[in-house]
């Protein structure tokens, strides 16, 4: 089963930023459903919108991550003006490998995020790169996930997290 996270955060939003970059983090994978957005939100909101603002400011490149389909992540990355990789097959790293192998990205200055052990976190670990587990944004699932994360809350409950570095903003290091 998957390894455990480098780093758990609450949410994506309170991540703190300086924190990564102290860790040589310059590319930010990011899951977009129940990490950036409920899965059922089509498109980014103002907060989201404004945060993508901070992370480019502060020299982040963000690439949304997404088992999701073309369209709906195509949609929402077009919309915050980042690239993105759909129909990713997490937790294999195959795709996201060609990816990042194809646009000459560094592995040891990535890090992933997003809130399932069973996709994104195994999925980072396949690829031997850093990530972060968040708590789910919100509790309403696609029939897909609903099951994942039945297996997700298992493990939380497996492995201890509470031994795992916290990294939300204004939480002492």
């Amino acid at each position: 089963m998957a390894r455990l996270p480098t780093w758990c955060c609450t949410n994506i939003y309170k991540i703190d930023l300086n924190f990564l970059k102290e860790n040589n983090i310059k590319y930010i994978l990011t899951d977009l459903d129940n990490t950036l957005a409920p899965y059922n939100v089509p498109l980014p909101d103002e907060k989201t919108i404004e945060f993508f603002k901070e992370l480019k400011k502060e020299g982040f490149e963000v690439i949304i991550v997404s088992n999701n389909t073309g369209k709906r992540v195509t949609a929402y990355s077009n919309m915050l003006e980042i690239n993105c990789v759909s129909g990713a097959k997490k937790p294999f790293a195959t795709t996201l490998r060609k990816y990042l192998l194809k646009n000459n990205i560094n592995l040891d200055e990535c890090v992933l995020i997003g809130d399932q052990m069973m996709t994104d976190i195994l999925c980072a670990n396949r690829l031997k790169i850093k990530c972060v587990l968040t708590e789910p944004l919100s509790k309403e699932e696609s029939f897909v996930t609903f099951f994942n994360r039945k297996l997700d809350n298992y493990f939380r409950k497996k492995y201890n997290l509470n031994s795992v570095e916290k990294i939300d903003r204004g939480v002492g290091k």
